[in-house]
């Protein structure tokens, strides 16, 4: 396989030329389709994320050990690895509309079946099922944004996207907190909880099916010209993408680069999901806060991890730093989480480690997601982003699971936090040994500063 990089005065003629017809068609895309996809991802991550707010009064209820709480969490994630390529591929070949609009749609209806379960076995069911509805939605929307934005904008369009996550967390905090305390004359807080996330996500997918355009060239909202410009833009960057020997999509399955990235997207799996999930269990029982206070103080990672995306997006797009950068994010994982299991801190101590922990689960998104879309072309580059989202999710099983397992034994709750701090540490070093093609890319010589800012 050879590589045909693309010099950085390529990337400016392609962008510079037609200056005015480039910024307003970038600006026109960026409008359209980011706050919409950061929409469906916060309500997605809301309903997701929900037991972990949910975690102490269902468990109660229940009769949920740490051990099967964090089973049950972690299961998603299997239900999850089934239509992970399937999704991206469907998303790349036939239609990323439909594809996200089924996805929305049963997603909402399976959160709100997880407010009427009774018994475990219902619990893992119910979590095996909304990994199943929801997969091929982060993958799918990796492809999505590739259809639509250049080299130069893709970092910070994922960053726009990804930050919806972190952004999700931290309204869910305080907003769950508040849905636990209600007195509900009918089922308890938590089920309500779970009724009340799916709702919007339903909605959602009706609107979807509506408002997302496919491609470019079926943009009615893009002037003919614009049209042109985009896919003109996005032609010649797949074209100069690795040429491989095979055109089939799967050969790049088990190629060296992609099995790496798709290890270390598992052992960040591993580490960033260990820590959500077990976050509000964490400042409850391990710093002895109150349930409301500790979900609440749940938001301060995510807040920070905000910010981190945002910039880890925005440099990405600068220096063309992405594996460095995903790099850096994941040595900051690991050592916060290990400083975090230091006994007799105070606690602002811990929130500071839990706060750089937030900044390292999020800000690693954007310059790591960019780098399959670097390695080559289209069909090739969807089954890619699949395996790598597909296997490396399975590390939201494994950390809950394994975490949980840990507490059972006899584990502190600030100890174990040394279980995922290890896996933040392997993503580092196997993302470092991923060899991307050298794509020297600069900014476009108009608009950088108010496109995608």
């Amino acid at each position: 396989m050879g590589f045909s990089p693309i010099n950085a005065s390529d990337l400016r003629a392609m962008h510079s030329r037609d200056a005015p017809v480039a910024d307003e068609t970038r600006r026109k895309i960026a409008r359209r389709i980011l706050p919409f996809v950061f929409v469906l991802y916060v309500f997605c991550y809301i309903d997701r994320a929900a037991v972990a707010f949910a975690n102490a009064p269902m468990s109660k209820d229940l009769n949920l050990s740490e051990g099967a709480f964090g089973f049950g969490a972690g299961v998603f994630f299997l239900g999850y690895f089934l239509l992970e390529i399937p999704g991206t591929l469907i998303v790349e070949r036939w239609s990323a509309r439909l594809w996200i609009a089924r996805i929305c749609i049963t997603w909402g209806l399976v959160t709100g079946l997880v407010g009427c379960i009774h018994t475990p076995v219902q619990f893992y069911g119910a979590r095996f099922l909304l990994g199943a509805a929801e997969a091929g939605f982060f993958p799918g929307i990796i492809v999505y944004l590739t259809h639509w934005f250049s080299l130069a904008d893709r970092g910070r369009a994922l960053a726009a996207f990804a930050i919806a996550a972190p952004i999700a967390l931290t309204l869910s905090a305080p907003v769950s907190a508040l849905i636990l305390h209600i007195p509900w004359t009918i089922g308890a807080g938590w089920r309500w909880l779970f009724i009340l996330d799916g709702v919007p996500s339903v909605i959602l997918g009706a609107v979807t099916l509506f408002f997302l355009t496919d491609r470019p060239r079926d943009a009615k909202w893009l002037q003919p010209k614009e049209r042109a410009w985009i896919e003109g833009v996005l032609k010649r960057e797949n074209e100069a993408k690795p040429h491989r020997r095979s055109a089939r999509w799967w050969s790049v399955l088990y190629e060296r680069e992609v099995l790496l990235l798709t290890l270390a997207a598992f052992c960040a799996n591993v580490g960033g999901y260990g820590f959500v999930l077990w976050l509000p269990n964490l400042l409850n029982r391990g710093l002895g806060l109150p349930t409301t206070l500790s979900n609440a103080l749940s938001a301060l990672p995510y807040a920070v991890g905000i910010g981190a995306s945002l910039w880890v997006g925005r440099v990405s797009d600068r220096r063309g730093g992405s594996k460095m950068l995903a790099c850096g994010c994941f040595l900051l994982g690991g050592v916060a989480l290990a400083l975090l299991s230091l006994p007799g801190q105070p606690v602002w101590l811990l929130l500071l480690w839990m706060a750089a922990t937030g900044a390292a689960a999020y800000g690693y998104m954007p310059a790591f997601w960019i780098l399959p879309t670097l390695l080559t072309g289209e069909m090739a580059a969807a089954a890619s982003i699949g395996l790598i989202n597909s296997i490396g999710n399975l590390g939201g099983f494994v950390g809950p699971w394994v975490i949980g397992a840990l507490l059972a034994r006899g584990w502190s709750h600030t100890l174990v936090m040394l279980f995922p701090a290890a896996f933040y540490f392997l993503s580092a070093i196997l993302t470092a040994s991923v060899r991307v093609p050298a794509l020297k890319r600069a900014a476009p010589e108009r608009g950088d500063a108010t496109v995608l800012s």
